[in-house]
């Protein structure tokens, strides 16, 4: 049971359930595309958690008020307990539902962290890294300026980008050219030629693919880009089918990354098993937070592959991931959202985060040590993320 390190109360009065601290109250936190969640006590102790669903967080809000009458009144200490009856009572299980519960559970985290007056990580067994090599992305989609974007990236000290191979995905309606193999996937070994050839080898290339390609596409292009090293493929082609990915996986030396839609420790395992991939891709704020994602690292690590955490969202999702990452040893690199510098993001916290030279530096404030600012939702107006597909020359749907 937690307690809050308080003095005791002053003579005359009595002693609340030997000092137990109790969840009073869930706050309901939006602010330009994410949704915050900070979960009060009675000791004034307060953790802050972030969900994972975007563009359906208005659902994952749903669920986070059917929770709540769960929550209140309860020890938050007791956070693998909540995380198995929060799991258990679902009859019906997926992504919004795990949102919600990822939400909880790194605000629980955090009440616990600052309770005892410690990082997050040393409840996971102490720090094994002092800070985490991590890597933004390249929003541009022409050979020559995703060139010269990486070596700006490079120039900022950076030693990895992630490159949008399959193209701008903000276009609506693609031309008939996409639809040609040879062109397609010669257009596209072309940009990752160029950006090795503008940052040398002392840079790794990510290279995105998005899930967008067919298992031909896939297997094709792995062979084109081969001779440029790139760190690892993400999602070639679409995680539905374990048995797809891992035929893609046998036909080139590159490693294929996946990961970032599942919701449950067991499809991490069924992938591994399965030999479909050499590096995961959990999101801590899409699969149930910090204990389930700390489960899944011990997973990969029985079979030798490292993390990657999955990290498009906002600053408590990344002060969250590298919690995680300071704790466990097989983390590769981590996602670093672009938007905390160019969207400013990072004035959404009272203290931002150290960036050193393209590393994290992993804080040691207490919790996962981050706060939000008070007027965040003034900062950041609310602006929930719209769903889209592109639609082919043809107008046939097609994969993002």
């Amino acid at each position: 049971m937690l307690k809050a390190s308080k003095p005791k109360p002053p003579p005359g009065r009595k002693p609340k359930e030997e000092g137990i601290v109790k969840i009073t109250r869930l706050e309901y936190i939006p602010a330009s595309k994410y949704l915050f969640v900070k979960i009060h006590t009675d000791e004034g102790i307060t953790g802050i958690g972030e969900v994972g669903s975007w563009g359906y967080l208005d659902g994952a809000l749903g669920v986070l008020k059917k929770l709540e009458g769960y929550l209140i009144g309860q020890d938050p200490s007791r956070i693998e307990h909540h995380w198995q009856y929060m799991y258990r009572s679902m009859y019906f299980r997926g992504s919004i539902l795990m949102s919600a519960m990822a939400a909880i559970d790194i605000a629980l985290w955090d009440i616990k962290g600052k309770a005892l007056g410690v990082p997050v990580y040393e409840l996971l067994g102490g720090k094994y890294r002092d800070k985490v090599r991590t890597y933004p992305a390249v929003f541009k989609f022409t050979p020559e300026e995703m060139a010269q974007a990486c070596v700006d990236i490079k120039a900022q000290g950076f030693t990895a980008a992630r490159l949008m191979i399959t193209g701008d995905m903000r276009q609506k309606v693609c031309g008939i050219e996409d639809s040609i193999f040879s062109h397609r996937v010669s257009a596209q070994v072309e940009r990752v030629r160029a950006c090795r050839e503008a940052v040398g080898d002392d840079f790794d290339l990510i290279l995105e693919i998005h899930r967008s390609m067919a298992v031909p596409d896939a297997i094709a292009f792995a062979k084109g880009v081969e001779p440029y090293n790139p760190l690892f493929l993400e999602d070639p082609i679409a995680p539905d089918s374990d048995e797809v990915m891992a035929e893609v996986a046998s036909k080139t030396w590159l490693p294929i990354a996946t990961g970032e839609r599942f919701v449950t420790i067991q499809e991490f395992e069924n992938l591994l098993m399965k030999k479909a991939a050499r590096y995961v891709r959990p999101d801590l704020c899409a699969m149930g937070g910090i204990t389930a994602c700390r489960k899944v690292a011990a997973i990969a690590e029985s079979h030798y592959v490292d993390i990657v955490p999955h990290n498009p969202l906002g600053p408590v999702s990344t002060a969250a991931c590298l919690q995680l990452d300071a704790a466990v040893p097989n983390v590769c690199i981590q996602e670093f959202p672009s938007f905390y510098l160019s969207g400013g993001e990072k004035d959404m916290i009272t203290t931002p985060l150290e960036l050193d030279h393209g590393f994290l530096v992993v804080p040691d404030a207490p919790g996962i040590g981050i706060e939000l600012v008070d007027d965040i939702t003034e900062k950041f107006p609310p602006a929930q993320r719209s769903i889209h597909c592109q639609i082919a020359f043809d107008g046939s749907v097609r994969d993002l």
